[in-house]
């Protein structure tokens, strides 16, 4: 996420950080590189010259100039203007949802992501927000569009309303707001048609769906990979329907981040929620001091802990840990902490989000640590019997050809997991014998706590998760 500026700011602060003091010209130097490197992140021309404007006003102050660490005191001012640019008020980012049923509107540009975009934020608030959330497709012009958000509703378990053929976008929408009032649902999600470009036809037809749903949220789905023209869309949209707030897809693939760092500042309107993934539940509330965090190096803790307290079975990793202290950490517990990694999300936005682990990204792709890997591991695992992962000790020659030709991998990928579960045993048993005294002693008694190795479990109390090499 956002990689290209996440470097090229890096590096510019990490020559002021070197330097035991700073003059005015070093920080006017300093800012003209930031100016590039926001232009080249397809930043809007006024957004890059309010934001230098405004961290040189402040990065030339005696207070950082006479600062015992000038490099870091300019990083932090760096870091609070660009969360100001991106938050605006913090009310304004929480999705508001009105008395029962209320409508949420997603409108948007023909692929986009708005049909997906739609399941995963029913998903969100049925999931999270433990809502009763009906969904329904008003395009009836894209083939199979409808049928689409059918099957998202089977996947997510969210109902869809049931499609009657040739009814109309505005009928759609007020059968649907029935339904909801009848049926007792507290949202419903409004999927409208769009269209390849901005035209009068597609805004007069939202604009009838508004009227008649009376939405409390209406949301512009948009790509965040595409740069200004997100921006230009945006502003269109909002003259001409009214948005409430943005939701960026895609946020994953933007190496630039220029539309998240224009968006909030040209239209005024907040960005309330960001896909981060193709996956379902792949969705997350934009907040502004994470994201400034993640864009400057500074990494996402608060959001890692919240992956890890989502992914993570409290009661399942306490007992993980129990065993791991009596030296009883077995192959299936090593398989399920794998699994448990997976349901985080992809390992690279998991890296992004450790602070300071940016400046590694040479050893981490050499190390050939990804999704790909983690699954390849996974399989071999996965691919020995019960009696195998509880007793290691059985797994002779022959049997390591056999889970090799069982999942595709070879001997000496199986070799690398069980020498990766051997270090890890020893280790559960090193810290079983510190007794009381153990940090991870304390971890399995309460139940919090960061493991030594692991990722912080958010009160989940598991035990470090596995050494993952290169396989």
């Amino acid at each position: 996420m956002f990689e290209s500026l996440s470097d090229r700011l890096g590096d510019v602060f990490d020559r002021l950080k070197k330097r035991g003091a700073l003059t005015e010209a070093d920080v006017g130097e300093a800012m003209r590189e930031v100016r590039v490197a926001l232009l080249e992140a397809d930043v809007a021309l006024p957004v890059v010259k309010d934001f230098v404007r405004k961290v040189k006003t402040r990065a030339v102050g005696h207070e950082v100039l006479n600062s015992v660490t000038p490099g870091q005191m300019v990083v932090k001012i760096v870091n609070d203007v660009m969360t100001d640019l991106l938050q605006g008020d913090p009310m304004e980012s929480e999705l508001r949802l009105g008395s029962p049923p209320s409508a949420i509107l997603m409108v948007g540009l023909q692929g986009s992501g708005k049909t997906t975009t739609s399941a995963k934020l029913a998903l969100h608030l049925s999931r999270r927000v433990r809502k009763k959330v009906l969904m329904a497709s008003l395009d009836i012009y894209r083939p199979a569009a409808q049928q689409q958000l059918a099957i998202l509703g089977e996947q997510t378990e969210v109902p869809t309303l049931p499609v009657v053929f040739g009814e109309q976008p505005v009928a759609i929408a007020r059968r649907a707001m029935d339904t909801a009032r009848r049926e007792g649902y507290d949202v419903v999600i409004l999927d409208t048609a769009g269209r390849l470009h901005i035209n009068q036809e597609l805004m007069d037809e939202v604009a009838r769906v508004r009227d008649v749903a009376g939405p409390s949220e209406t949301l512009l789905v948009t790509d965040a990979m595409a740069g200004q023209d997100s921006v230009a869309v945006a502003t269109e949209f909002d003259a001409k329907v009214g948005i409430t707030g943005i939701v960026l897809t895609r946020v994953d693939g933007d190496a630039r981040g220029g539309a998240a760092l224009s968006m909030r500042a040209v239209t005024g309107k907040p960005i309330k929620l960001m896909g981060v993934g193709e996956k379902v539940d792949e969705l997350e509330a934009f907040q502004a001091d994470r994201i400034a965090g993640r864009i400057l190096g500074m990494g996402d803790i608060v959001g890692l802990v919240e992956k890890a307290a989502e992914a993570y079975d409290k009661q399942e990793a306490e007992k993980a840990a129990r065993r791991a202290l009596k030296g009883q950490f077995t192959l299936e517990d090593m398989l399920q902490q794998f699994r448990q990694i997976r349901r985080m999300g992809d390992v690279e936005g998991l890296m992004g989000m450790i602070p300071g682990m940016g400046k590694y990204k040479e050893q981490i792709a050499n190390a050939n640590i990804d999704d790909r890997m983690i699954a390849r591991q996974q399989a071999i695992i996965e691919s020995m019997t019960r009696k195998e992962r509880l007793n290691p000790k059985l797994l002779n020659a022959s049997r390591r050809r056999r889970i090799a030709a069982g999942s595709g991998t070879t001997v000496q990928d199986v070799n690398r997991v069980l020498k990766q579960y051997q270090q890890m045993s020893t280790m559960m048993k090193q810290m079983g014998k510190m007794g009381k005294k153990g940090m991870l002693a304390r971890m399995a008694r309460k139940g919090g706590g960061m493991p030594p190795g692991g990722l912080p479990g958010a009160g989940g109390g598991m035990p470090p998760l596995p050494p993952i090499g290169r396989s």
